[in-house]
């Protein structure tokens, strides 16, 4: 059974992972006969009022609120090693661009966090693949782009593309339920809700970008 990391960061398309991306990610590989690790950094985050809009000057764990998601089984970034997986998916939602790095407030001159920029390319340097969904992608970029030029996607959105390009990348413009593949840096992405405007868009998006990721791992 192929073992997967799934990285949320946190619950709540506003201020972390977004839940239909992250519920459609563990389902497709739940019915593909893997196994879900799903993994979170431990530190504070802002919370959002999603039925308002706006932040609420809240602030709370994003492993605690990505317990919500995971069901209680989850654990920390920090504990999860490379050789313990045989690949690593990435939720989008705002928290990916937020939480997991700081691409929200830098675009272009991004970075992702320590641990998680660590993890990823361990896990690369180990010839296992990657998916990032939605707005996931540019954490690739900020961990990848000055290495060599992975291709992604984040869609069709001409500002969010300039600024996976100027990080490094090639972007590569995909439909909503499409997936762009980079065969040679075993890397996976799909635009998700970046583009979708129904959630069964998402779900087909999702379901093609795992199992991408699954052929990749040679599971």
């Amino acid at each position: 059974m192929a073992k997967v990391g799934v990285v949320l960061a946190g619950s709540g398309v506003f201020d972390g992972s977004e839940i239909h991306e992250a519920v459609f990610t563990l389902l497709a590989l739940d019915r593909a006969g893997a196994e879900a690790v799903i993994v979170a950094p431990e530190q504070e985050h802002e919370v959002v009022d999603h039925y308002a809009g706006r932040p609420t000057g809240e602030r709370r764990n994003v492993l605690v609120e990505a317990a919500r998601i995971a069901r209680g089984k989850i654990k920390p970034l920090r504990e999860l090693r490379a050789d313990e997986v045989d690949a690593v998916v990435l939720p989008g939602g705002f928290g990916a661009a937020k939480n997991l790095s700081d691409f929200a407030t830098r675009g272009g001159d991004a970075t992702a966090i320590p641990e998680l920029a660590s993890l990823l390319r361990e896990v690369h340097e180990a010839g296992k693949p990657i998916c990032a969904l939605c707005i996931a992608p540019a954490i690739l970029a900020a961990v990848f782009g000055g290495e060599f030029r992975p291709k992604l996607t984040i869609g069709t959105d001409a500002a969010t593309a300039a600024g996976l390009e100027k990080l490094g990348a090639e972007h590569v413009d995909c439909a909503v339920d499409g997936v762009v593949v980079d065969e040679a840096r075993k890397l996976v992405t799909s635009p998700a809700y970046m583009l979708a405007q129904r959630i069964g868009e998402v779900e087909t998006g999702i379901a093609r970008a795992v199992a991408e990721t699954l052929r990749l791992a040679g599971a």
